[in-house]
């Protein structure tokens, strides 16, 4: 089901060409009113909150890193940070759509909304992670099959939420690519591929607003670097000895739960693009994780047909993507599974999303 911004594009009330109101613009005085009345923090709608932000108390994720590489520390929330209110009000229209016109002029359409959680297609048949694995490990074993290369293309989503605001979706892109000196470039932009076009929201600053489609948030070459610690090291081939590194990487020495191992994997998509070999070694170890089922066939937010496989543990529900094909992850997906009215969150939020390209 569309979501209640794209209902309300649909109806366009007030078109990009056509005056702030149905009855005409607002002269200069009008103006300055309205926008001294957005700022007025009595009003629900302040541009300038105060309060300090946090993570759900008691989840998993308070303690975990959700984003890629250097963007985790700079967009979870932090003293001193907040998070400006997304979505529609819906028995105030006129006040979203000004609050949109505030953001980002007249003339460009008003932020997304949050996505909504991958579904399973209806009558679509499972594939077990040990046929999955089978497929990955044939893949490997062919000729021209892909290298593991260093560094990473991912598209994420992450909620960001504070004490006092409803919480908001961040959507971002990131390319990072390492040269033969050891030298790489950073690369993130805030774009939202399922509204090409469209202005999404950043916290670039440390103040949530609207930006352009693709604007450019980091982009940056750093001197040569190298380290023979997961995950800057080269992942191993072997399940076992995968299953070493990643518990390094986790600075752990005991044995990874399902969702650590989860957690473990998503840190290693941020650092490498897989191989061939590399990518059976992991459906290997997936396919021996404990309570990791399947349960059928998705589409991703990049419009890629894979087969899901949930875990639920500890009130989250991570949701694994593979590409049927080769094995490969595609994505992964960490929902709620009750609500939590404190912080204005509803069961099935999408909490953070990845998905990884070559």
């Amino acid at each position: 089901m569309a979501d209640e911004l794209e209902l309300l594009r649909g109806a366009d009330p007030a078109p990009p060409d056509g005056p702030h109101f149905g009855d005409g613009p607002l002269d200069h005085n009008a103006e300055r009113r309205l926008e001294q009345l957005l700022r007025d923090p009595g009003n629900g709608l302040p541009l300038r909150p105060e309060g300090r932000p946090g993570l759900l108390p008691g989840h998993p994720w308070q303690r975990r890193r959700l984003l890629p590489g250097r963007l985790r520390d700079r967009l979870l929330p932090g003293p001193g940070r907040f998070r400006l209110a997304w979505g529609l009000v819906a028995t105030a229209v006129v006040a979203a759509l000004t609050l949109s016109l505030v953001l980002s002029g007249p003339s460009t359409p008003p932020a997304v909304a949050a996505p909504r959680p991958l579904v399973v297609e209806t009558g679509s048949t499972p594939v077990s992670l040990h046929r999955m694995a089978e497929r990955a490990s044939a893949v490997a074993e062919a000729d021209g099959a892909p290298r593991l290369l260093k560094g990473t293309h991912v598209q994420s989503w992450s909620l960001g939420m504070s004490d006092d605001k409803p919480p908001i979706t961040l959507p971002e892109e990131r390319i990072v690519r390492w040269r033969a000196d050891d030298s790489h470039t950073e690369l993130v932009v805030a774009t939202d591929p399922r509204h090409p076009g469209r202005p999404v929201l950043s916290d670039e600053g440390g103040e949530p607003h609207l930006v352009d489609d693709g604007h450019v948030l980091i982009d940056q070459t750093y001197p040569p670097s190298w380290s023979d610690a997961p995950p800057k090291s080269p992942p191993p081939r072997d399940p076992a000895r995968l299953r070493a590194y990643l518990m390094e990487a986790q600075y752990t020495d005991t044995p990874l739960t399902t969702p650590e191992l989860l957690d473990a994997m998503a840190t290693l998509l941020d650092n490498w693009t897989l191989g061939a070999r590399e990518s059976a070694a992991l459906a290997r170890l997936l396919a021996g994780a404990e309570g990791l089922r399947p349960v059928g066939r998705v589409t991703d937010r990049l419009g890629r047909r894979g087969q899901a496989y949930v875990n639920d543990t500890g009130g989250v529900r991570r949701m694994l993507i593979m590409d049927p094909a080769t094995g490969a992850v595609l994505g992964l997906e960490s929902t709620l599974k009750d609500p939590d009215p404190e912080y204005g969150v509803e069961r099935g939020a999408v909490m953070s999303y990845s998905a990884w390209m070559r």
